[in-house]
C-alpha cells in the first residue's frame, strides 16, 4: 500500500514508519520544516511542510491508499492553549479535507483515551460514538475529543475513517523524550527523591503502532478502537525501574494534597529549568483518576495484543541509557548530546 504519514518524527509515528516499511509498504512522511529525521530517513520518502497549510497539504496528500494522521501536541501543562487548538483540530480538519478532496481511501487518525469520557472508579471505559469535550478535562484531552469527532462525523462517502485510542506510551524509540521518558532520565540522574500516590494505563509504542497497522488493513469504519494497556501505579513503575538498573529504591512518598497545592510552582521550575514537565496540575489529577479501560473490541475486531509491560519498561531503560545517558565511575550522567 502507499502511505501518507504525519507525526512521522514522534514518539508512536516513527515506530509506526519502521514497521510499515518492515511491512513492505510504500511511505511518504510529512515532518515539519526544522524536524530531525534521521531516525525515519532510512524508511521513507520525506516531504517537509506544515499540516496548518490547507494548499499545500491538498498538493501533496494525493494517490494514496491509506494516509495516518498523527501529528498534534501533547501538553501536560497549562500553556499553549490556543496553539493546542490549532494544530490538534484545525490540523487534523485540514487533512481530512485534503484526503476528501483527493479521493484518498482510509484515514486513520491516532486520538488518546483522554478524549474518552471518564467513568467513576471501578467501571471500564469502552469504545464511544460520540467524542464530547464537555465531557473531558484539560486543553489537550478536549481539543483530541473535537478532532476525532471531525473525523468521525465526516460524510464524503468514499472515504473510511478510523480512530485509534492509545493509552499512556511507553517503550524505546523516544527520539524526541517523552514526559513518561523523562521520568526514566530524571529517576537515573538522581533528580527524584520522592514519589507521589496514583497510577496510570501504559502501552508499548510498539503494540500501538502495530494496532494501526491492523487498523488501516480491517478497521470498520466509523469506528474507534482503544489501544490500552496495563495499569501501574507509580511506585511499582520507580521500583521496576530501581530493580531493572541497580538503583536505590525510592521510598519517600508525597501528599496527594501537597504535590496538587505546588504543581502550578513545579511547572513554573520545569519552564525555568528548560525540562519536560513530569507533575503538572493536570498530570496530578490524571493520575489520580479512573484509567480502567475495556480493549476487548480491539482484541476482538483487530485481534490486538500487548507485551508484558516489565518488559516495555525494561526496554524503555535500555533506549534511555543508549541516547541520553552515560555512566561516570559508579554515576549516571546526561550525555552531551552532539
Amino acid at each position: 500500500m502507499k502511505c501518507f504519514v504525519t507525526g512521522a518524527t514522534g514518539h508512536i509515528g516513527n515506530v509506526l514508519v519502521r514497521k510499515l516499511y518492515e511491512d513492505g509498504h510504500k511511505m511518504t512522511s510529512l515532518v515539519l520544516p526544522k524536524d530531525d529525521i534521521s531516525m525515519i530517513e532510512p524508511y521513507t520518502e520525506i516531504i517537509r511542510g506544515n499540516i496548518l497549510d490547507t494548499e499545500f497539504l491538498e498538493d501533496v496528500v494525493k494517490n494514496y491508499d491509506w494516509v495516518f494522521h498523527l501529528a498534534g501536541i501533547v501538553e501536560i501543562g497549562t500553556g499553549r492553549k490556543r496553539k493546542i487548538y490549532t494544530v490538534n483540530v484545525e490540523g487534523t480538519r485540514n487533512i481530512l479535507s485534503a484526503c476528501q478532496k483527493n479521493h484518498i481511501k482510509r484515514l486513520i487518525y491516532t486520538s488518546s483515551v483522554h478524549a474518552v469520557e471518564e467513568l467513576p472508579k471501578g467501571q471500564a471505559m469502552k469504545e464511544v460514538d460520540v467524542f464530547d469535550p464537555l465531557l473531558v478535562k484539560g486543553h489537550y484531552a478536549k481539543s483530541k475529543a473535537i478532532a476525532t469527532n471531525i473525523i468521525l462525523n465526516q460524510e464524503d462517502d468514499g472515504l473510511e475513517t478510523i480512530v485509534v485510542c492509545p493509552s499512556g506510551v511507553i517503550g524505546p524509540y523516544d527520539f524526541q523524550l517523552s514526559n513518561t521518558g523523562q521520568v526514566f532520565i530524571d529517576y537515573m540522574l538522581g533528580r527524584l527523591t520522592a514519589y507521589v500516590g496514583g497510577s496510570y494505563n501504559f502501552v508499548d509504542v510498539r503494540d500501538v503502532a502495530a494496532g494501526i497497522i491492523i487498523a488501516a488493513k480491517i478497521g470498520k469504519d466509523k469506528n474507534s478502537y482503544l489501544l490500552s494497556g496495563d495499569n501501574i501505579t507509580v511506585k511499582e513503575l520507580l521500583d521496576t525501574i530501581a530493580e531493572f538498573s541497580g538503583k536505590k529504591k525510592i521510598k519517600t512518598r508525597l501528599a496527594y494534597w501537597f504535590i496538587l497545592a505546588m504543581s502550578y510552582f513545579a511547572e513554573l521550575y520545569y519552564k525555568i529549568m528548560k525540562q519536560k514537565p513530569l507533575f503538572t496540575h493536570y498530570s496530578v489529577k490524571v493520575l489520580h483518576s479512573n484509567h480502567l479501560f475495556d480493549n476487548s473490541k480491539a482484541k476482538k475486531e483487530l485481534g490486538f495484543t500487548t507485551r508484558p509491560l516489565k518488559q516495555s519498561i525494561q526496554d524503555t531503560l535500555l533506549f534511555a541509557q543508549e541516547h541520553y545517558l552515560e555512566k561516570r565511575g559508579t554515576k549516571w550522567k546526561k550525555k552531551i548530546m552532539e
